[in-house]
């Protein structure tokens, strides 16, 4: 069983699911979970693989994007812009602060062919793979 005090800072975390039936608005992170990871999606084709990552409310100059080493690092930095000058929160959702994702890319992606492109909210990252990587298809002929 988890304990409910698993941290110093989230003494009173127990009362969480009491607002969360009070807004009706379930939480789409675990509420133990405080730091900042954006979500990505990964998908492959026969040329390319293809990496997007939501990233609200971000600049493209605070991304950085980074391959080192055949790992790939996407890095940043989203600002918490609402001050609490009069009231308290009674909820908070909107994630802030610094991230760092890596992932180790596989030996068929050629990393002198990589594509960025932040537009929304959403990073694009497009890989292309090494020519001798891609499907190939050998007609036979028939005697």
């Amino acid at each position: 069983m988890k304990s409910l005090m698993k941290r110093p800072e989230q003494k009173s975390r127990w009362l969480d699911p009491i607002f969360e039936d009070f807004f009706s608005a379930p939480s789409l992170f675990n509420r133990w979970d405080y730091e900042y990871s954006p979500r990505v999606n990964i998908r492959e084709t026969e040329d390319q693989l293809a990496m997007t990552f939501e990233i609200p409310g971000m600049n493209k100059d605070d991304i950085k994007v980074r391959i080192n080493d055949n790992v790939l690092s996407v890095s940043g930095t989203r600002e918490d812009k609402h001050e609490d000058k009069d009231g308290s929160w009674i909820r908070r959702e909107i994630m802030s602060g610094s991230f760092c994702r890596q992932f180790t890319l596989p030996n068929t992606v050629d990393t002198n062919s990589v594509n960025a492109e932040y537009r929304d909210g959403v990073l694009e990252i497009t890989l292309e793979k090494r020519e001798e990587a891609k499907p190939k298809e050998i007609d036979i002929a028939v005697s």
